[in-house]
C-alpha cells in the first residue's frame, strides 16, 4: 500500500507540470494532467467510432501516455533539441515497486511502438488534444496557431482521427455553448 500511496502522490505532480510548448506559441496554458483528461475523453470518443478497437486498452494508453512527465517534465520540441531525457529510466523507477508496474510498462511500450490499432488511436487522441488547444488559440486570435495545427494534423494516423480533426477545424471553439441564444441567453431568464 505504501508504494501505491507514493505512486498516487507522484501522479499529483502532473497537476503541477505545465505543458511547455505553449510558451513558444505565446498563448494557451495547460498542465499535463489537464491534457491527460482531455486525451482520455478523445480516446473514448475515437473508440466509439471504431468498435473493433479494445476500448479499455486505448483508455489505459491515454491515461498513462505522459505519466513519465511527473519525473521528466514536459519536454517540447525545442527543449528536446538540447536535453536528452531518459524516459526508460523514469518509467522503470516509477513502476519497479508497484504491484501493477509491469502493466504500466507494457501499456507505455505498446503506445510508444505505435503498431496496434489501439496505440494509433491513443496517439491520435494525444494529437487531437493539441489540435483542440491550438484551434481555441487560433479562434482567440493567435496568428501562429495555424502553422502548428498543420503540423499536428499531419501526425494523425487513423481515418477516425483525421475526420475528427477536420470537423474540429471547421467548428468554432465557442459553438458548444454560444449557439444557444434562447431567452435565457438574451434576457438572463432561467425558465
Amino acid at each position: 500500500m505504501e508504494e501505491i500511496a507514493n505512486f498516487l502522490f507522484e501522479v499529483g505532480m502532473l497537476n503541477k507540470t505545465p505543458r511547455t510548448g505553449f510558451r513558444f506559441l505565446g498563448s494557451g496554458k495547460e498542465s499535463v494532467a489537464e491534457h491527460i483528461l482531455r486525451t482520455l475523453f478523445i480516446g473514448y470518443s475515437l473508440c466509439k467510432l471504431d468498435p473493433a478497437a479494445d476500448e479499455l486498452k486505448v483508455l489505459r494508453m491515454c491515461l498513462v501516455h505522459d505519466l513519465p512527465e511527473a519525473r521528466t517534465g514536459d519536454q517540447n520540441y525545442m527543449y528536446k533539441k538540447y536535453v536528452t531525457v531518459d524516459e526508460e529510466k523514469a518509467v522503470r523507477e516509477l513502476t519497479e515497486h508497484l504491484p501493477f508496474g509491469g502493466e504500466i510498462r507494457a501499456v507505455l511500450e505498446e503506445f510508444n511502438e505505435k503498431k496496434t490499432r489501439e496505440a494509433l488511436l491513443a496517439h491520435d487522441a494525444d494529437q487531437l488534444g493539441l489540435i483542440l488547444q491550438l484551434k481555441e488559440c487560433g479562434d482567440l486570435g493567435n496568428q501562429y496557431s495555424q502553422e502548428w495545427l498543420n503540423i499536428a494534423v499531419r501526425r494523425l494516423c487513423t481515418d477516425q482521427g483525421k475526420k475528427l480533426a477536420d470537423r474540429i477545424l471547421q467548428t468554432d471553439w465557442t459553438q458548444w455553448w454560444f449557439r444557444d441564444k434562447s431567452d435565457w441567453w438574451v434576457n438572463g431568464n432561467r425558465k
